[in-house]
């Protein structure tokens, strides 16, 4: 029987017990520095120590180990933000979903493109800080988690910032930041799977998240805040939302039209888990900013289950556990090479 195997980090506890809960052994490949903290938890069969997460990728020991577990690797963001595309590429172990598109969500670029082919309503793209006319975000590449973003007005207040998180050493002198308008809203990532095996999809929950120090900044009276401060947009953790039910049928087009762009762009498509992430106006209108080809820290909040996934299933369903029914399900109907690459 197949094993279910992830990183030592960002949501590892939640795959690797929804594999115990689907009675599939579970696998982490863990960093030496974090050995202890999984050790505490016995739904963790097997445990494969590294100095690199990178040691998973080509011939190494590590590579060969996890090859040998028969397990899936179930990507999550630390996968996307420490390993390359050509890392990620020389897995040779399974992976969960689809490991091309990765690519696509570390990329600007390719994210931007594929967002307005699912027909997305983004923020406008600015080329460059000359370009800057209004409130703009600075992005890294990658999935930074929010580290090393900023709001600034003017090319000038970008400069500035860019140049004080350079000294600060939160970023290099020669990354390429990625402008785009900034929309206000009410913040809201919207958490989905998709599953090749039946064709359908599930909207399995909403979050909020809570980043430092812009959260706490907005405790601070406008004219107490210094004007050359940076503000961190850094994820520190993550809060359960309920959308108004109204905006449902919405939330499932949008998602229905993402899986068919990604099914067109990058085959075999967008499989497994993935979110959506933007926010509402005050007419209640979804503006997305971003989206995840994979699990998200945000569905930690829903071990047990979402008032979403409460509708569908008919027990605790967590996106790691969900997962690991995929893979059990695919492996008894002869269809693993369905959801893996």
């Amino acid at each position: 029987m197949a094993a279910i195997a992830t990183l030592g980090s960002h949501c590892a506890l939640q795959v690797l017990k929804g594999a115990r809960d689907e009675g599939l052994r579970s696998v982490l490949v863990c960093e030496r520095s974090r050995e202890s903290l999984y050790r505490r938890f016995a739904f963790i069969d097997e445990v494969i120590a590294v100095d690199s997460f990178t040691e998973i990728a080509g011939d190494g020991a590590a590579a060969s180990a996890l090859e040998s577990s028969g397990a899936v690797l179930v990507p999550h963001g630390t996968l996307v933000a420490q390993m390359s595309h050509a890392d990620v590429e020389a897995i040779r172990a399974p992976v969960f979903g689809n490991r091309h598109i990765l690519r696509w969500e570390s990329d600007r670029d390719m994210k931007e493109r594929l967002m307005r082919e699912a027909g997305l309503p983004t923020p406008r793209a600015v080329d460059g800080p000359g370009e800057i006319s209004g409130m703009t975000i600075a992005k890294r590449q990658g999935a930074a988690g929010g580290k090393g973003y900023f709001v600034s007005s003017s090319s000038e207040e970008y400069e500035k910032k860019r140049a004080r998180l350079i000294a600060d050493g939160v970023i290099s002198g020669d990354e390429r930041l990625y402008l785009q308008e900034y929309i206000p809203g009410v913040l809201a990532y919207l958490q989905y799977f998709y599953s090749p095996l039946t064709g359908t999809l599930e909207f399995f929950g909403v979050d909020s998240r809570h980043e430092s120090d812009i959260d706490g900044l907005a405790r601070i009276p406008a004219d107490s805040q210094a004007p050359s401060m940076a503000p961190s947009f850094n994820v520190i953790a993550n809060s359960a939302m309920v959308l108004r039910e109204s905006l449902l049928p919405r939330v499932y087009e949008m998602g229905e039209s993402f899986v068919e762009a990604s099914a067109r762009l990058v085959k075999p498509g967008m499989n497994g888990p993935f979110c959506i992430e933007g926010v509402y106006d005050d007419e209640a209108r979804f503006t997305a900013f971003e989206f995840s080809a994979r699990i998200v820290a945000g569905t930690n909040i829903y071990m047990s289950g979402s008032p979403y996934t409460a509708l569908i299933h008919d027990e605790p369903m967590s996106m790691g556990r969900r997962i690991a029914r995929e893979v059990r399900l695919a492996e008894a109907e002869s269809r693993l090479d369905d959801v893996t690459t």
